[in-house]
C-alpha cells in the first residue's frame, strides 16, 4: 500500500502524513516507510493527558459509529507550510477527511493528496473530494454492496 501511494504521490513534496486514530495509524506508519524521513501525525478523537499546549480542533460525524466526535492535533505537530498526505483505511462520505482538511487549513498546511485503502464509492465521499480538486488515490473502490447476498462489486 505504501509503495503504491509513494509512486502515486512521487511528484509531490510530502513533509507530513496525517491520519486519525486508531485504524489509520498502522496504515499511515507502513506508508511512511516509503517516504523519506516523513513523520506520521495522528489526530486524536478525544482530549487526553498527552495532548498538551495549543491545539487545532474540529468536529466530525462518524458514519460508522453514528455520532459526532472531536478531532484534535497539537499545534506543535502541524505547521504552516507543511505539505500533507492524508491517509485513512476507509472512505465513506468523507466527513473524517473533511475534518483533517479543516485542521490542515487552520494550520496553514497544504493538503498534497489523500491515500485511502478502501473507498465505498457508492457513498459519494471520494467523488466529492475529487470534484473539490483533491488528488485522491484509493487502492480499491467498492461500487456496490448487496446486504442480502453479500456480493461486492468493485469499480475498475
Amino acid at each position: 500500500m505504501g509503495a503504491e501511494w509513494a509512486e502515486h504521490f512521487a511528484n509531490k513534496h510530502i513533509t507530513k502524513i496525517l491520519t486519525i486514530e486508531a485504524s489509520g495509524i498502522g496504515i499511515a506508519c507502513v506508508a511512511a516507510m516509503h517516504f523519506n524521513d516523513v513523520p506520521v501525525v495522528f489526530a486524536k478523537k478525544a482530549q487526553s493527558i498527552n495532548l498538551e499546549g495549543e491545539q487545532y480542533v474540529t468536529h466530525v460525524y462518524s458514519f460508522t459509529k453514528q455520532k459526532e466526535f472531536p478531532v484534535i492535533v497539537a499545534k506543535k505537530f502541524l505547521n504552516e507550510g507543511d505539505r500533507v498526505l492524508l491517509i485513512d483505511d476507509f472512505l465513506a462520505n468523507g466527513k473524517a477527511l473533511r475534518g483533517l482538511i479543516e485542521l490542515c487549513e487552520a494550520a496553514g498546511a497544504i493538503v498534497e493528496g489523500i491515500g485511502i485503502a478502501i473507498e465505498k464509492g457508492f457513498q459519494g465521499g471520494g467523488d466529492a473530494l475529487r470534484e473539490a480538486g483533491y488528488d485522491l488515490d484509493s487502492l480499491a473502490i467498492v461500487e456496490s454492496m448487496n446486504d442480502e447476498t453479500g456480493e461486492i462489486v468493485f469499480r475498475n
